[in-house]
């Protein structure tokens, strides 16, 4: 299975922040209202596909009826192209990375909600050597990896692991689509990419992988976004895709029929069998039970994770040509602290549609 590229150049970053900035000003965009219909974009990955079986099974329209909503599950085959849309109002949730969450919507404006966190990379994400195990070994190397991207971010944070920077290696912009036919060449001496290509990389006798997502475990994590104002105006939503996920949640963790037969059809869904898809469940730390998340979401990790990535973001310029500080876009956790501008509060965690899924109370 091909994961979703998760980044795109500054280039087209810049371009497209002007061109949503452009249409959030068109009338009807820019505020929200009661409303009974509903779109949620989501591409292929594998804490994601969950989405295409609770559409395909009938739980998303179950939980929807319940509210006396619709909701339409759209798969975007262009992962950063369903974050645009999404900023753009032409949906009403994204499935989207905490990172990506903070530099596309929210640095454009977008007040954006996570009612959601479906999992965290553990493993799923690695740092790949050709002929060393040690990390320190990758000063003066270039790497190859999809810039921009959560892989650039793992680097970052290998690096500052072992007291370098970037400034001690070459980053080498290479698509998630040419990664593993570029390292088995024999001038590629380092990448860092995500399963299944990290996979693929690991299988190659001279290769290692020396630094991996479970080394920075619950900072590459996985959501389901949706707009702070209709959620605000339309809780049901929040309600129904939250009652939805844990029923997904609860069959696709059994080792019953149920359960085998819910990740058999993710995996199809997602162009792998059960076999591939379960060896990248096995290095994404799931959420399935809805406690486990609000544990996760209530504690100090969110907020340690997200100023590392704010920080990121400034340092490549992805908050914005008018960001003067990582601190240019607040950023709001569930005990309602805010890291950065309270004035320009973009990005929100909260526990609420997890703790009622939590209490039965959905």
């Amino acid at each position: 299975m091909k994961r979703p590229n998760r980044t795109r150049s500054t280039a087209r970053r810049v371009a497209g922040a002007g061109l949503l900035a452009a249409m959030l000003a068109l009338p009807g965009l820019a505020s929200a209202q009661e409303k009974d219909s509903f779109r949620i974009a989501w591409s292929i990955y594998v804490g994601w596909m969950p989405w295409s079986y609770g559409d395909s099974a009938g739980i998303v329209d179950k939980w929807a009826d319940r509210y006396d909503i619709e909701i339409d599950v759209v798969q975007i085959n262009d992962y950063i192209e369903s974050i645009n849309l999404y900023t753009a109002g032409e949906f009403d949730g994204v499935t989207i990375t905490n990172m990506d969450a903070l530099a596309i919507p929210a640095a454009s404006g977008v007040d954006t909600t996570l009612p959601i966190i479906g999992d965290f990379s553990n493993g799923n994400d690695g740092v790949v050597l050709k002929d060393t195990d040690e990390l320190t070994d990758i000063e003066g190397q270039r790497v190859n990896l999809v810039e921009l991207s959560v892989s650039h971010y793992l680097l970052a944070r290998a690096l500052e692991s072992v007291g370098m920077s970037e400034r001690d290696v070459t980053v080498v912009n290479t698509s998630d689509a040419d990664i593993v036919g570029t390292f088995s060449t024999p001038d590629v001496t380092a990448a860092v990419t995500w399963n299944p290509q990290l996979s693929e990389l690991r299988a190659m006798p001279e290769a290692n992988v020396v630094f991996d997502s479970s080394d920075i475990p619950g900072e590459i994590i996985d959501t389901l976004a949706l707009n702070t104002e209709v959620l605000e105006a339309n809780p049901e939503l929040g309600k129904a895709l939250t009652g939805a996920w844990y029923e997904i949640m609860a069959r696709m963790s059994g080792d019953d029929e149920t359960g085998v037969d819910a990740r058999t059809r993710m995996a199809e869904a997602a162009g792998t069998d059960l076999a591939g898809y379960e060896a990248q469940l096995a290095s994404t730390q799931m959420f399935y039970d809805a406690a486990d998340a609000v544990e996760f979401v209530t504690s100090d990790q969110p907020e340690a994770t997200m100023d590392n990535v704010r920080q990121f973001a400034y340092d490549r310029g992805l908050l914005g040509a008018t960001a003067t500080s990582p601190d240019f876009v607040g950023i709001e956790f569930t005990d309602g602290s805010v890291l950065g501008s309270e004035d320009n509060v973009k990005l929100r965690f909260t526990s609420e549609y997890m703790e009622m899924a939590a209490e039965d109370a959905l």
